[in-house]
């Protein structure tokens, strides 16, 4: 019974290591050249299993287990696991174990396997692989890594021949909405549908049924009313009062699941003491524009709350990376700049973004933001990314005078990882 699933299993695998692979960019530090437990994690279907069946036949020596299968949820004896592998793919060295929270007790499996000898490649989108967590259940001997659906650039991949600049932009207001989730990219099927299922499957599976929660309307609620309300502020005591959570303790802790299932991340306030940081509202924004669309309910997409999310994702990535931390900020008078990027303790970057800056007093009041964040943050990189506009301007504001630069956001997009 287990060796017949093994077999379909690896069969499943080879046949789709033939279909079409864009390349991921990624900050790949999975080296399988030292013994240490590779974990890729993210959210629910985004390419995390093709990313790595595709690492894992690079070994040339390696064995799959897919444990998001019922067949797989009784079984007791490990070591079975173990021994239909080995006779299956011949004593291989690299281990791939896709979905691995599904099975019970899989961290000691894990680190047994670890001290036996085998190198370790592991995914899962459930919150027990997250980072937070993994220290404890790996006894610190792995390395972590964290897929999101494609990036704009990735996206670009999907059809190979050389774009232009005007097909770019086009490209950019199809992304802006569609997101990045691979399936319904690549086979071409319903995207909305696939979505709202997705979303469904992943509230259910990755918070409902783990955290055995009751009140399933009040986190369903939550979800859909931080979706359709991207790139704003939020506080618990708002949240408790739009949706049917019953208290601010229930929402700080749904909000909290949310994340910890990669649907949602947020953003904190930026100061300069750590206390009045905690105290202030955060900004919310979702993993994918594709599902912030799909799922919220918008009679008309706000373009300029989809341009911003678009940058969260893309800054939230380097964050993971560790390469830096964001913020946003806001004076005490309501100005407002979208991005603070922290470098150790040196404030580096500046970032605004604004779909349309057509207008002169939309203009002036984005770069004016941005000026005052400059002076209060001692930070001269100033950057106001639009949906068109690519120059170097000079702005004064009463005393004060910055050099900004305008950019394009495809093409800020596009560079990520060179320009940063």
């Amino acid at each position: 019974m287990l060796k017949d699933i093994v077999v379909i299993q690896k069969r499943e695998l080879v046949n789709r290591l033939q279909e079409s692979y864009v390349e991921r960019d990624v900050a790949n530090n999975l080296d399988f050249g030292n013994d240490l437990i590779k974990v890729i994690t993210g959210p629910r279907r985004a390419g995390k299993s093709f990313y790595a069946a595709h690492l894992i036949v690079s070994t040339g020596s390696w064995g799959y287990v897919n444990f998001d299968d019922e067949r797989l949820v009784a079984l007791e004896d490990y070591d079975e696991i173990i021994g239909t592998i080995n006779a299956v793919y011949g004593n291989p060295k690299y281990l791939f174990f896709d979905e691995i929270q599904n099975l019970s007790r899989w961290e000691l499996f894990v680190n047994r396997l670890q001290r036996q000898g085998f190198r370790l490649l592991i995914t899962g989108s459930n919150s027990n692989l997250l980072s937070s967590e993994l220290s404890t259940h790996l006894t610190g001997r792995h390395t972590a890594m964290v897929l999101f659906p494609f990036s704009f650039k990735e996206y670009l991949r999907i059809s190979e021949s050389e774009k232009t600049t005007a097909e770019k932009k086009e490209a950019l207001d199809v992304y802006l909405e569609s997101g990045g989730y691979p399936e319904p990219l690549l086979k071409k099927f319903d995207q909305r549908d696939y979505l709202r299922t997705l979303l469904q499957s992943t509230l259910y599976k990755d918070i409902i049924k783990r955290f055995r929660i009751r009140s399933v309307q009040g986190i369903e609620d939550l979800a859909l009313y931080l979706l359709s309300n991207v790139a704003t502020e939020y506080s618990f005591n708002a949240l408790a009062k739009v949706t049917k959570c019953r208290s601010v303790h229930t929402v700080d802790k749904y909000v909290r699941y949310l994340q910890e299932a990669y649907l949602v991340f947020s953003l904190p306030r930026f100061s300069f003491k750590v206390k009045e940081q905690a105290g202030y509202n955060k900004k919310i924004y979702c993993t994918d524009n594709g599902m912030a669309v799909a799922a919220g309910f918008r009679f008309s997409a706000n373009r300029g709350a989809l341009y911003e999310n678009l940058v969260a994702v893309a800054l939230k990535k380097k964050e993971l990376n560790g390469h830096n931390s964001i913020f946003y900020w806001k004076s005490s008078s309501n100005e407002e700049v979208d991005f603070v990027v922290k470098e150790g303790l040196r404030v580096s970057r500046l970032i605004q973004v604004c779909y349309d800056i057509s207008n002169l007093q939309t203009l002036k009041r984005e770069m004016r933001a941005l000026v005052k964040a400059s002076q209060e943050l001692k930070c001269d990189d100033l950057l106001l990314l639009n949906n068109s506009v690519d120059r170097l301007e000079t702005f004064r504001w009463q005393d004060a005078e910055r050099q900004i630069r305008l950019l394009p956001l495809w093409q800020w997009l596009e560079n990520m990882g060179t320009e940063g």
